[in-house]
């Protein structure tokens, strides 16, 4: 007995109806409409919280093949991620982004909650409403427009959206990437929808970022009484040597690119609650935010060789002969710094922020990591997304305008790239 085809038959008809009357069918063409649907998802890192399937309900209809892969890695918990493709004959663009948001914190600071979308004042608030549901929920939107009034794109545009940025990062992106790849996806280019507007959408779009490397110096010591120091070694004047020669003179004074490399001391620990008792052990950790000038293994051979020269002197141990005993941990992986020269690509999106907003956007490279540093290695990659004075805090929020501004700059940006 042949199989029943007719369930696959009416998708076809469906889909075939969609590309010859896109009104047949409604399309997630409103960025209020989509960023209320994921808000209502509490997809807190690593829980998926319903937001990837609430962002494939939305993509189905426009014709994309979803899949949901899930990663996983001893230590960590298991991840599930989304990569949707609509394909057509052209380039292919990638817009990347994570569904996954930081915890509310305490729901009773907030004066609407976390997690409902309500709208206040023309403002919608939730957490994810910049950090960034409101970038993802505007493509949809902008692309389900697109196909309204054009059809599909003279292209493929996938979307390659994560459970796992605002966590470790491990079971995330780079995985995700990996995966892709290994099924013979390409990508000509890729638009990061993370908050990169400090001020007013259309100031900046984040062309590169600086690299970002964390450790950790131990000192040892010997513990003691502190009317008998000589009877110790206090690690602790041997720490503020050495964390003294971290901070002084600076790295580099910047370059064409970047700002200024800066190491930051973040924490200093010695365990020691009794003001009367020289420790045995200083520990002090740090991240350095480095530009164009280093890369992980320079770097690294700098702070190494710092330390070495620093832990030889006695200005700050009298009486001790030897070096300071210590132990230099490098944490995490290092991100490494990047730059896009694409010009094309860096033009078009320029042109479309400026035809929407009539400001010519800034070309940065400040702030923190994101998930650019890894899709670098696959394609021209750039960020741009909403105003992000709020993100991560309570009352998180967006302005209702901004979410149609955005929508209408990448509406502008695929119907210019694809041309």
């Amino acid at each position: 007995m042949a199989p029943d085809r007719s369930q696959d038959i009416a998708d076809i008809v469906t889909e075939a109806e969609l590309w010859t009357n896109p009104h047949a069918m409604n399309l997630p063409t409103d960025p209020v409409a989509n960023l209320a649907a994921l808000i209502r998802c509490p997809s807190v890192t690593p829980a998926e919280g319903g937001a990837l399937s609430a962002l494939g309900a939305m993509l189905k209809p426009l014709g994309f093949v979803v899949e949901r892969p899930v990663f996983a890695e001893e230590g960590t918990a298991d991840v599930e991620n989304l990569y949707a493709r609509l394909s057509g004959n052209g380039p292919h663009l990638m817009f990347a982004g994570h569904t996954d948001v930081v915890p509310p914190g305490d729901e009773r600071d907030w004066t609407h909650p976390p997690f409902a979308a309500e709208i206040a004042n023309g403002q919608m608030y939730g957490r994810g409403a910049v950090d960034m549901k409101g970038g993802i929920a505007c493509f949809v939107a902008a692309l389900a427009r697109h196909v309204g009034e054009r059809g599909a794109p003279k292209g493929s545009v996938s979307l390659l959206i994560t459970g796992d940025e605002e966590g470790p990062s491990i079971n995330g992106t780079s995985k995700l990437l990996e995966w892709a790849a290994a099924k013979g996806e390409t990508w000509d280019a890729s638009i990061v929808g993370e908050p990169t507007n400090p001020e007013r959408l259309g100031d900046a779009i984040k062309i590169g970022r600086r690299g970002s490397i964390s450790g950790t110096v131990v000192v040892r010591g010997v513990q003691g009484h502190a009317a008998y120091p000589h009877l110790a070694d206090n690690p602790v004047r041997g720490l503020v040597a050495l964390v003294e020669a971290l901070l002084h003179p600076a790295l580099d004074e910047g370059t064409a690119d970047f700002q200024p490399t800066n190491l930051e001391v973040t924490t200093i620990d010695v365990g020691n609650p009794a003001t009367n008792v020289i420790p045995g052990r200083a520990t002090a950790s740090f991240n350095i935010r480095f530009n164009d000038n280093w890369n992980a293994e320079t770097i690294q051979a700098e702070i190494h060789n710092r330390l070495d020269r620093a832990s030889r002197k006695s200005k700050l141990r009298p009486g001790k002969t030897g070096p300071v005993d210590y132990e230099l941990i490098w944490r995490d992986r290092p991100s490494p710094v990047f730059l896009t020269h694409d010009d094309k690509l860096i033009r078009t999106l320029s042109g479309s922020v400026e035809a929407v907003t009539g400001r010519y956007p800034a070309l940065s490279t400040s702030g923190g990591t994101s998930d650019a540093r890894f899709i670098k290695d696959y394609c021209p990659v750039v960020e741009f997304g909403l105003v992000g004075k709020t993100m991560h805090m309570v009352d998180e929020r967006v302005p209702l305008d901004d979410l149609e501004m955005l929508t209408r700059i990448y509406q502008r940006f695929l119907a210019d790239w694809f041309a």
